[in-house]
């Protein structure tokens, strides 16, 4: 039988669902040896299963996936958004141990934020709402403020509403407003919804601009607000419906 006639979900979808790890680490696991269905070690990610009854991943059994849930954390600047970094620099995990709850889950971070980059960084513990909204196509806004040396017009940061092409990449829709001046610095408001790797600094360079702070202040509905620098909040189940809907609609 292929797997185009069968039933059930591609084992990555369905471990990433249950909060293990992305579809794309999770690959990387099963090259690595560590998922395993009735004891016998998986070779191909392309496994498609109806449950995950028999899986063990470094050989502990696969808990049913919890329900959905999200967290808010206000990330520092000076902390990398992996689980652990070669050169031995501190993680947002490093920060997370005190500052989610003790019933939080396993959580992954819903895209990234550079390593000298603070503010607004979501986590789930679903991968497939991940997945959703860090998909391009989704269109998620993301918002930043950002303090920069150097000068700009207002002309200018309208002009990036059609996108920008930067050494072939082309970035798409960015809405990007002058906040006000301070000294030789001026604050910068940008929204965008690709997300791309360095997409607001390597924007901002492009205008002969230097970054020397970074701050995500909204993702989707989600807003940093007053939360404190290093702390974590769960939002509500029904925020979270509420938002799980809107993208759906948006891309719908």
């Amino acid at each position: 039988m292929t797997e185009t006639t069968r039933k059930g979900d591609r084992i990555a979808k369905l471990l990433a669902r249950a909060g293990v790890a992305s579809r794309r680490e999770v690959e990387r696991m099963i090259a690595d040896g560590r998922i395993a269905i009735d004891g016998k070690v998986l070779e191909t990610p392309n496994t498609v299963l109806e449950h995950l009854r028999g899986v063990t991943v470094d050989g502990k059994p696969v808990t049913k996936p919890e329900p959905t849930r999200l967290f808010a954390f206000h990330k520092p600047s000076g902390l990398i958004t992996a689980e652990r970094d070669p050169k031995g620099r501190a993680t947002i995990y490093d920060a997370l141990r005190n500052a989610l709850p003790k019933s939080a889950p396993r959580v992954m971070p819903i895209g990234r934020l550079d390593y000298n980059t603070e503010g607004l960084l979501l986590l789930t513990n679903d991968g497939e709402f991940k997945r959703m909204l860090e998909l391009p196509a989704n269109s998620v806004e993301r918002t930043y403020r950002a303090r920069a040396h150097g000068s700009v017009t207002q002309e200018q940061l309208e002009s990036l509403i059609e996108g920008i092409t930067i050494d072939g990449v082309h970035y798409g829709r960015i809405d990007a407003n002058l906040e006000r001046r301070t000294g030789a610095n001026q604050w910068i408001e940008l929204t965008i919804t690709e997300g791309k790797n360095r997409e607001v600094r390597r924007v901002l360079e492009h205008l002969g601009l230097e970054v020397n702070r970074l701050v995500r202040t909204a993702f989707g509905p989600v807003t940093l607000g007053d939360l404190g620098r290093g702390q974590a909040v769960e939002i509500k189940k029904q925020d979270i419906g509420r938002f799980r809907s809107s993208v759906k609609q948006a891309r719908d």
